[in-house]
């Protein structure tokens, strides 16, 4: 199976994204201080410095499920426990997500969406828990196992 170009591929679309979801806040947090909007009194200054965290942490927390899926790849094991449910939690995200877009932003952020969130259940399922491959390979001991080639089995 493909897993381990999944997990990169993976990797890298959210190593893209974290920077891009930064810089959209950063332009968001950007209109909230020129227009100096506020949300039912709330001082703008404080609109304007939760706009910028929640760009930071959702870029740090994006950074953080690239790092999942890269280490996911590069050493072809499936993640622990939290590293699943940070790209459990991921999917999850982008699956709000693109519905939420598809209605503010259109359709061509949806599909971008839907195929980041694509990639993180495809990253999942490939490792799975029946995804781990053994060792060493069991193989039924046969009566047969010890003798040359040609040579009769003995009775």
């Amino acid at each position: 199976m493909a897993r381990r170009p999944i997990a990169l591929v993976t990797a890298a679309v959210l190593f893209i994204e974290a920077p891009g979801i930064v810089a959209l806040n950063a332009v968001m947090a950007r209109f909230v201080e020129v227009q100096s909007m506020s949300l039912d009194g709330l001082d703008p200054d404080a609109m304007v410095a939760g706009t910028w965290v929640l760009g930071i942490v959702s870029g740090l927390l994006l950074a953080l499920c690239g790092t999942v899926a890269l280490l996911a790849g590069v050493r072809d094991k499936r993640p622990g426990r939290a590293g699943r449910a940070l790209l459990i939690g991921c999917a999850v995200v982008h699956g709000v997500l693109g519905a939420v877009t598809v209605g503010l932003i259109g359709w061509g952020a949806f599909a971008f969406m839907t195929v980041v969130l694509g990639l993180v259940v495809l990253t999942l399922v490939a490792y799975g828990k029946g995804a781990e491959t053994p060792e060493t390979p069991e193989t039924p001991e046969s009566p047969e196992a010890g003798t040359p080639e040609g040579a009769p089995a003995p009775a």
